[in-house]
């Protein structure tokens, strides 16, 4: 097909000179010298003897017009509807250099630069089912419209995504089994805009991004005048990306295509979940989007097994906690209770912990929601309250099977947590966890659920405490001297060392001039002894059993924070923005 297309243009070049000469509008040897500089290159003609001087474009539509009976376009200022545009794929309209402009019942008008091009008209009139009605218009002109019109999306893309050097070839989606506006939207129309190339390649290369900078959540959020992209790095989000505002419905279509969602809904929440291949390595992003004033937001949080670390040693403990953290996960019954706000570790604790007891002869069950890694010889359970599989109903399922660990994700309720109390009272040793400040308030917290104190004396055996803080990068991190006096209004016990050595960090290319790089946990571990049992008995204040625990050896977070300062691993900025004095 293509070489008789060729030679189709090829005539029509000679053809239009001829013409053109006979018009007296060129000479022949100007008609010469065009035809020689048009020799090697696709530019038509036409274009040529304009960019030589020989005629100007008002002359050339002007003649074509005439010479074919066809009416000609000024295509610089002319609006196209965006449906008209879809009808000719950018693929097509760039191959045979033709732009839609205008359908008018069964009829199409088209502007193209050689009206006699019956492939092109053949193709349209085919693609479209639609009478081609061909107009004329300049090579240049009808080229700046394809990229008005076409390109705008793309060329929006590929500014937002100039800063962002990806490498997408081993990327692979793995495929999964206002409020009245928002309803009327165009479910093809969204399908189509979320299936773009160029938008496919802007997600994906988020997606890797995130991956790359080794990310723990995506924002994609919608504002009155602004769509922006931010990146929770090491516990503190950043703004990577500001795409137009015009592509906001595309790129969350997208990501709904990605996660089998509803893309016709946008005014409920929605959860969903994307497995991508990335390097061979399968990364999974739990996806939930949520509808605001201005549009819906999504948040990605990436979930990637390769970066999960299940070591105990490597997590960030003190000797005397990890060790006593040890034996407590050791013990044949009992509850360990695990406390700390949302995204500060309790879970990749939890999996540690289930990681370094689990072998063939003991039987480990989990309840969660949802489960964020899958663990080999672990039975894993979705909770689903919406069928009425909750926390309390798993747990009473786990009792019928013959459990030696049960792993309970979270204590929400009075229920739950009586329930796990018995399984820890029963034989079975009990992970959980349960949203507290710090290990004494954990005692009184459960108390006002109405857990009685002598379950609760007899069933702990240890509760850890968890914040996340950033680590110094250690490409640019510097060393300085302090007296260890100016430590102690931060809460630092003073050990009579005078001098000592503690670091800062001004910033590099490697942490991408944050200073910081990584995060490390700090953990307040508190063994229930027999003395702290007997204060719960009693119903002792927090700062009473706050007081028996530090004069066993427990650190208090704050404590352990500055542990993590004077050993050179985070900031004393960094301290204080996660810990309480």
């Amino acid at each position: 097909m293509a070489q008789p297309q060729q030679k189709l243009g090829q005539s029509f070049n000679r053809r239009l000179g001829d013409l053109l000469v006979a018009d007296g509008l060129l000479t022949p040897a100007q008609l010469q010298k065009a035809l020689g500089e048009q020799k090697g290159s696709t530019e038509k003609l036409g274009s040529v003897l304009i960019k030589l001087g020989f005629i100007n474009e008002e002359q050339l539509i002007g003649f074509l017009s005439r010479q074919y009976g066809v009416p000609s376009i000024t295509l610089a200022q002319l609006e196209i509807d965006p449906g008209v545009l879809r009808l000719v794929p950018a693929p097509i309209a760039k191959k045979y250099e033709v732009i839609p402009v205008r359908k008018m019942g069964s009829s199409l008008a088209v502007a193209m630069a050689d009206p006699t091009n019956v492939f092109a008209l053949d193709d349209i009139a085919f693609m479209t089912n639609l009478q081609v009605l061909p107009l004329v218009a300049s090579q240049s002109a009808i080229r700046k419209a394809i990229d008005r019109h076409y390109e705008s999306k793309t060329d929006a893309i590929a500014s937002a995504m100039q800063d962002m050097s990806t490498d997408l070839a081993n990327v692979e989606v793995v495929e999964g089994d206002e409020e009245e506006k928002s309803a009327q939207v165009d479910i093809f129309e969204l399908k189509e805009s979320g299936g773009e190339a160029p938008v496919v390649k802007l997600v994906n290369m988020v997606l890797v991004d995130a991956i790359q900078k080794g990310a723990s959540d995506i924002h994609f959020e919608t504002y009155e005048k602004v769509f922006r992209i931010r990146f929770r790095m090491d516990g503190v989000l950043h703004e990577m990306l500001a795409p137009p505002k015009r592509l906001e419905s595309a790129i969350l279509s997208r990501i709904k295509i990605m996660s089998s969602l509803d893309i016709a809904e946008r005014r409920l929440p929605q959860d969903g979940r994307i497995k991508l291949k990335y390097n061979n390595r399968e990364i999974d992003f739990r996806v939930s989007t949520l509808p605001t004033i201005f549009g819906e937001k999504a948040v990605l949080r990436i979930l990637d097994k390769d970066a999960l670390q299940l070591d105990l040693t490597k997590l960030g403990f003190d000797s005397w906690s990890l060790e006593k953290f040890n034996v407590a996960i050791r013990q044949p019954y009992g509850m360990v209770l695990i406390t700390g706000p949302t995204g500060s570790g309790k879970t990749t604790t939890l999996y540690s912990a289930i990681h370094t007891i689990n072998n063939p002869d003991v039987n480990i069950m989990t309840a969660e929601d949802p489960v964020e890694y899958n663990l080999k010889g672990v039975n894993q359970l979705q909770v689903n309250e919406g069928i009425g599989r909750t926390f309390a109903a798993a747990l009473r399922s786990f009792l019928r099977q013959d459990p030696d660990v049960i792993l309970v994700g979270e204590t929400r309720d009075v229920e739950t947590a009586q329930i796990s109390i018995r399984a820890a009272l029963t034989g079975h040793l009990v992970f959980t966890t349960l949203h507290t400040n710090d290990c004494p308030s954990t005692i009184a917290r459960l108390l006002e659920m109405g857990i009685q104190p002598f379950l609760l004396s007899s069933s702990l055996l240890l509760i850890l405490a968890q914040r996340l803080a950033r680590r110094l990068c250690a490409a640019c991190k510097e060393p300085y001297e302090v007296d260890e006096e100016s430590l102690a209004p931060y809460g630092h016990v003073p050990t009579g060392r005078g001098k000592v050595t503690i670091h800062k960090s001004k910033g590099c290319p490697t942490c991408s001039f944050t200073g910081m790089k990584g995060r490390v946990a700090i953990y307040e571990v508190m063994p229930i002894s027999e003395e702290l049992k007997d204060a719960i008995l009693r119903s002792a204040t927090i700062a009473a059993i706050r007081e028996i625990a530090q004069s066993q050896g427990m650190k208090t977070l704050r404590q352990a924070a500055l542990l993590k300062v004077l050993a050179g691993t985070t900031s004393i900025e960094e301290v204080l923005r996660v810990t309480l004095a």
